[in-house]
């Protein structure tokens, strides 16, 4: 190492205790949408923030998406004290992405058409919902639907 290297350290701006950058996100927030009024306070409530590139706001599933430098819990507080709805986090997502959708605590009849509750992260849902590929494997080698897995059956 030269010279130069050892001077560049104790002049490098990168590092140290600058400002952390935000990565780019999508965040889905639910938040009752009644009508054109509601989803107009909310898009105002959204546009306004820093770091905010686009807003999408879907009515019939309730859904508001929010693409840009924000953090999640920031865009919620956001929603709930511009607009003074109730808002949280979408807990819905496509149902194959989920392991087990119809396990108990997952498949939700208010979730719309194609779309279940998330399991990752909500400690009440069933532990098969969020089994793992070796509890997967046990449950079902005596499965009935297994038809090679066990031959004393």
């Amino acid at each position: 190492m030269g010279v130069l290297d050892h001077v560049s350290e104790y002049f490098d701006c990168s590092s140290g205790d600058s400002k952390r950058h935000r990565s780019l996100q999508t965040v889905d927030v639910r938040v009752l949408i009644d009508c054109e009024g509601c989803e107009r306070k909310v898009r105002r409530a959204l546009e306004g923030m820093n770091g905010v590139r686009d807003v999408a706001i879907e009515p019939n599933a309730q859904k508001v998406t929010v693409v840009g430098y924000v953090e999640p819990n920031k865009v919620v507080a956001r929603i709930i004290h511009r607009t003074g709805k109730r808002a949280e986090l979408y807990p819905y997502v496509p149902y194959d992405v989920v392991a087990h959708p119809y396990a108990s605590g997952v498949y939700d009849n208010r979730a719309p058409v194609g779309y279940v509750r998330n399991t990752e992260y909500d400690p009440h849902v069933s532990r098969l919902a969020r089994a793992s590929s070796t509890e997967v494997r046990y449950t079902t080698a005596f499965s009935d639907e297994n038809a090679s897995g066990c031959v004393v059956m």
